[in-house]
């Protein structure tokens, strides 16, 4: 199974500190280097925007984690987007100052390898959240700690 990180989840990430979660980062950097978790460019782009911490440290040395998009990706974005109301999930603030927007690529790249997105927004009808576009879609969507019992970790 393969699993397409949203910005939210690696920001949630970082509750997880190194020292005090080893166990955790452990496993998460074999699940990386098995290929089980990925992300997107634009990802690691929005990242980029935030308070360096050492989950921007991570993504930094792990830039292979975020793939450029595809063709397959970049035709569902469009597909996302012309359904109007989905338009909504590129927000007004990033439209007008050209701010990185991830969350339809993330659900793209999901989509097309046929794997879940992690990201820690809240269903809402009607809404043109990630994991209301994803039902839609018919692409399954869970936060980052149904995640983690999905992939059956657990940590003493």
């Amino acid at each position: 199974m393969i699993y397409v990180f949203d910005t939210s989840s690696f920001i949630r990430l970082n509750s997880y500190y190194p020292d005090i979660f080893p166990g955790f980062w452990q496993q998460f950097n074999e699940t990386v280097a098995a290929g089980e978790i990925v992300s997107t460019r634009e990802v690691l782009r929005e990242l980029e925007r935030e308070d360096p911490d050492h989950v921007f440290a991570w993504a930094k040395l792990n830039g292979g984690v975020f793939t450029t998009p595809t063709g397959a990706e970049t035709e569902l974005v469009s597909r996302i987007l012309a359904v109007p109301h989905f338009q909504q999930i590129i927000g007004t603030k990033a439209r007008l100052t050209g701010t990185p927007v991830a969350d339809p690529f993330v659900i793209a790249s999901a989509g097309v390898r046929e794997g879940t997105v992690v990201t820690q927004e809240r269903r809402k009808p009607n809404s043109a959240k990630i994991p209301t576009v994803c039902d839609h879609f018919g692409i399954k969507s869970v936060n980052l700690e149904d995640f983690m019992r999905n992939i059956g970790w657990t940590f003493s």
